[in-house]
């Protein structure tokens, strides 16, 4: 199964690690993880600057996305529904 992350990028839920909310407020630790992603060359912003409502992290890339993390949640949950 595959979970649309929003402007035409999709990924396999095989790969999915984490879905992290990253509207404000953002706690601190998350903050950390947010600078570390951006400072990595693994990050991929999928959203317009400013737009970023979640933070997708996968075996291999971290994803900003324009799609809020409840609405991306739902998406992943079906795949471990149908299982």
């Amino acid at each position: 199964m595959y979970i649309h992350l929003g402007n035409n990028v999709v990924i396999s839920s095989k790969s999915l690690i984490a879905i992290l909310n990253i509207e404000p407020p953002v706690a601190e630790d998350l903050q950390d993880i947010i600078y570390s992603v951006k400072s990595s060359q693994k990050a991929v912003n999928i959203s317009d600057k400013g737009k970023e409502k979640a933070l997708i992290l996968t075996d291999d890339k971290a994803y900003f996305s324009p799609i809020s993390s409840t609405t991306l949640y739902k998406r992943g949950l079906n795949y471990f529904k149908e299982d």
